[in-house]
């Protein structure tokens, strides 16, 4: 087996004939003097980066520290301060914290009087229950619990006309006691929230 020597591309030379190829850089035109003249330099290079990072910090700083005392300024005050301003600015000074009693719900069973009105009630449904008394010349109404929510409706027992539906209604414990007690002695009814 022979090798044969690597082949180059020919090119043409100025006077038409072909050529062998010349090595790289050749056929650039002649190198021309540079004119002399002072290096440039960057003043401060690293001096304006730390300058600059510096600026931004005490920026930042200064921003957070009017932030501050734009939070402390508006905050919450009652109105006797709002008036007399008697307490200095800067930290709150911490009130005593009243304590409410928390309103306790409970779930009351209830009659309604009008069974077919009960069916048209699902749990979370708001309502209002109405105490109706009757009397001979007429009946008086009162709202006994306004938006109850209802939790539940139980499926009608077997039970003669008339003796209405029950519902479970989640209401605070003093509304509660007002329920069971108008239902006691009043026709109960409901209208929906």
């Amino acid at each position: 087996m022979s090798l044969s020597p690597p082949s180059f591309p020919s090119f043409t030379g100025p006077s038409g004939t072909d050529s062998f190829p010349r090595p790289l850089g050749t056929d650039a035109p002649p190198t021309c003097e540079v004119p002399h003249f002072a290096p440039v330099r960057v003043r401060g290079g690293r001096c304006q980066l730390r300058r600059l990072l510096r600026h931004r910090r005490r920026a930042v700083a200064a921003g957070l520290a009017l932030t501050a005392a734009a939070l402390v300024a508006a905050g919450p005050r009652d109105a006797t301060e709002a008036r007399h301003s008697e307490r200095p600015r800067g930290h709150p000074v911490v009130d005593p914290v009243r304590q409410r009693r928390a309103v306790e719900w409970v779930s009351a069973p209830v009659r309604i009087a009008d069974a077919g009105t009960v069916r048209l009630l699902r749990a979370g449904d708001r309502i209002d229950v109405i105490a109706a008394e009757e009397s001979a010349t007429g009946g008086d109404a009162h709202v006994v619990a306004r938006g109850a929510r209802v939790t539940k409706v139980p499926e009608p027992l077997e039970v003669a006309d008339g003796g209405g539906a029950l519902v479970v209604l989640s209401v605070p414990r003093s509304t509660a006691a007002r329920l069971a007690g108008a239902s006691a002695t009043t026709r109960l009814a409901v209208t929906m929230c």
